[in-house]
């Protein structure tokens, strides 16, 4: 009798576990992958993925806020289990959290106003450009354009880096393709920039794609999320959403 009580408690603790919120870090300054409206709803691609990935583990995701820089700190010190906030997949990141598969993968780019002359990181000397501090972006930058005498200026967000060349204080950014059309190039403030020089995929810099971060020795959950993408692939549900805010795939190739 006392074993199959205690398989029984077992029994409940696990479904009680499985059925436990599932804290999701982000930093909400990214459009249109997430970002808050102005009641302060979290919204976006990220957000709408998470959701359906929840959805799929019956679970309910509770999103919380980090800066970008300090995200993965965060994670370690358990203030949410798992990063869905356009996480690249890195060999350095990798050495310090885990990864699931990619759920999605879009270039990067340089943008500056409309008529800059470009044939290469030199032709940018002595400009200022603002990235996101922790990005990838600030990594190519850095490797890239900072050699060429070009000044990297990291922000702890990137909507900073929008409002500051807005004002003049910076020439242009590198960032995501699709966040800084959506974030910048489509609104009024940045109808005299565009995009110059080659999209930006080097792995060195941008890893494999973007991925869901957890701690290390999560190895369920992170069976369980990969099983979850691999579905939400599979039955449309992915789909749905890509289109709510993109008009191509932006799972990549």
């Amino acid at each position: 009798m006392r074993k199959t009580l205690l398989a029984l408690a077992i029994t409940t603790l696990a479904g009680s576990a499985l059925a436990a919120d599932l804290r999701v870090g982000l930093n909400p300054a990214y459009e249109p992958f997430e970002s808050k409206t102005p009641t302060g709803e979290i919204v976006g691609f990220d957000v709408d993925i998470a959701n359906a990935l929840c959805a799929q583990l019956q679970r309910k995701c509770v999103f919380v806020e980090s800066e970008w820089d300090s995200i993965i700190a965060g994670l370690q010190a358990k203030k949410y289990d798992v990063v869905i906030s356009s996480m690249s997949i890195t060999p350095e990141r990798a050495r310090v959290v885990d990864f699931t598969q990619r759920y999605y993968k879009t270039p990067s780019a340089i943008v500056v106003k409309k008529g800059t002359q470009y044939d290469g990181p030199a032709s940018l000397k002595g400009k200022k450009i603002g990235v996101l501090k922790g990005s990838t972006q600030e990594k190519w930058a850095l490797g890239e354009l900072k050699p060429a005498g070009v000044t990297v200026v990291p922000y702890q967000s990137q909507d900073q880096v929008y409002l500051d060349i807005k004002a003049g204080r910076l020439d242009g950014t590198v960032a995501d393709k699709v966040e800084v059309n959506g974030g910048f190039l489509r609104k009024p403030e940045g109808q005299d920039y565009g995009y110059v020089g080659h999209d930006q995929y080097e792995p060195k810099y941008y890893g494999e794609g973007i991925g869901i971060a957890m701690r290390k020795g999560q190895g369920d959950l992170k069976k369980q999320l990969n099983d979850a993408i691999t579905t939400i692939r599979s039955n449309g549900t992915y789909d749905k959403i890509a289109k709510k805010y993109f008009d191509f795939d932006p799972y990549g190739k």
